[in-house]
């Protein structure tokens, strides 16, 4: 029954380059390996395996046009961590995308963040946000 459904246990991205990949999200980002064949490398963040795999099955279809993400994915740290991750990334020579920012005023009835745009190497839009206290009336 669909209703018993409790929690995302984990998500996969598709790759086309699964060591570029890997680099990418285990030796830049420093997430943890927890299990790797040859075609599917899973990493735990929280509760929740963030796994790269080939594109190596026929139902997954054909590789996105350059330039076009597959998902957004969003990190959640401590605000004071978020320019923190920024300088680490720009160290890293990662593609950013927006720079720190508090997000526009128009939605912050619904969320207060201040949030960091960048991309993977193969272009899927990434976030690294932090809930922030906004006074009202600001």
């Amino acid at each position: 029954m669909l209703k018993s459904i409790r929690n995302l246990d984990y998500m996969v991205l598709l790759c086309n380059d699964l060591p570029l990949m890997k680099n990418f999200y285990h030796h830049i980002m420093g997430f943890p390996i927890y299990l790797e064949t040859p075609s599917w490398i899973e990493m735990r963040l929280g509760s929740v395996l963030l796994t790269l795999s080939k594109r190596n099955r026929p139902f997954v279809g054909s590789p996105l046009p350059a330039g076009s993400a597959a998902v957004q994915l969003a990190f959640r740290v401590a605000p004071h961590e978020v320019e923190s991750c920024y300088e680490e990334l720009k160290a890293k020579q990662v593609e950013i995308v927006q720079a720190p920012q508090i997000i526009d005023k128009s939605v912050w009835k619904y969320w207060k963040h201040r949030t960091l745009f960048f991309k993977d190497p193969e272009g899927n839009l990434l976030e690294i946000y932090a809930d922030i206290d906004i006074p009202e009336g600001t």
